[in-house]
């Protein structure tokens, strides 16, 4: 029996539909949606990148149904990125469609009433990955001021499965992660922690046994050691995407946001 996807809910916040920021030769063109508050600006903006284990989903994908109602009432854009999913490209490639969405915001930002200098990521699971990566490696006009990352695994180089070459993280790297360990680092959130990276959020179940919280507490250790602000918000009882938690994900959003109110002020 053929399971259909439920029409998507209208989007009351949404400011600009399908911005084409990138045509990579030979795929499809990638697009971002934004969503601005009302009012003059120049709004602080958060690039949202979803997850899927880096082989599906897609910009719409939320796991707060209010995600943008609560960002943009506290006056923040958001910018719902879309970007090659790992049958489709080996990585290095979703790191460049997140830098393209990234330098397009912000070649436009006076036009879209973005303010260039407070640009934030947050992004859950396999798009923990990919957000953090941009966080610690975009400079000048791909430069990032602050990474919210839910549940992402920081070091591909010690996964599970290191001989699987169908396993999700092989499929993002090309092949088995045993034989391209090195590959793997450069790929890891953790092994490119420097002093100069943003400040990062951590936002973890301390029951995950898809990307455990042992995780995120080695990589805010590495962050930390560098002279790094990482703060960590574990949630506890709760497994991946927050299943079981025991209040609603709107309050990690809004943690996201009370976060980057201190970060990106001043």
């Amino acid at each position: 029996m053929t399971e259909f996807h439920p029409v998507p809910e209208p989007r009351k916040t949404l400011t600009h539909a399908g911005c084409v920021v990138s045509a990579p030769f030979g795929h499809r063109p990638l697009q971002l949606d934004l969503h601005v508050p009302p009012g003059d600006g120049p709004f602080p903006v958060v690039l949202w990148i979803h997850g899927g284990a880096w082989t599906t989903g897609s910009r719409v994908w939320t796991v707060d149904q209010r995600f943008h109602e609560r960002m943009v009432s506290r006056g923040y854009a958001v910018a719902d990125v879309d970007y090659r999913l790992a049958l489709e490209a080996v990585y290095p490639a979703q790191q460049a469609d997140v830098d393209a969405a990234v330098r397009w915001l912000r070649h436009h930002a006076a036009t879209l009433r973005l303010d260039p200098d407070r640009f934030a990521v947050l992004g859950e699971s396999a798009g923990g990955q990919i957000a953090a990566i941009a966080a610690l490696t975009g400079t000048g006009d791909t430069a990032i001021q602050a990474a919210v990352i839910w549940y992402g695994p920081v070091d591909l180089s010690t996964l599970r499965e290191q001989d699987d070459p169908f396993a999700f993280p092989a499929l993002l790297l090309g092949g088995p992660i045993g034989e391209r360990t090195a590959f793997a680092r450069l790929a890891s959130p953790l092994h490119n922690v420097h002093p100069d990276a943003p400040p990062f959020l951590l936002v973890h179940g301390t029951e995950d046994d898809i990307v455990p919280f042992a995780e995120a507490v080695g990589f805010a250790e590495a962050l930390r050691a560098q002279g790094v602000r990482c703060d960590v918000l574990p949630v506890e009882g709760a497994g991946h995407v927050f299943a079981g938690a025991s209040v609603e994900v709107g309050t990690f959003t809004e943690a996201g946001i009370d976060f980057l109110d201190d970060v990106l002020t001043g």
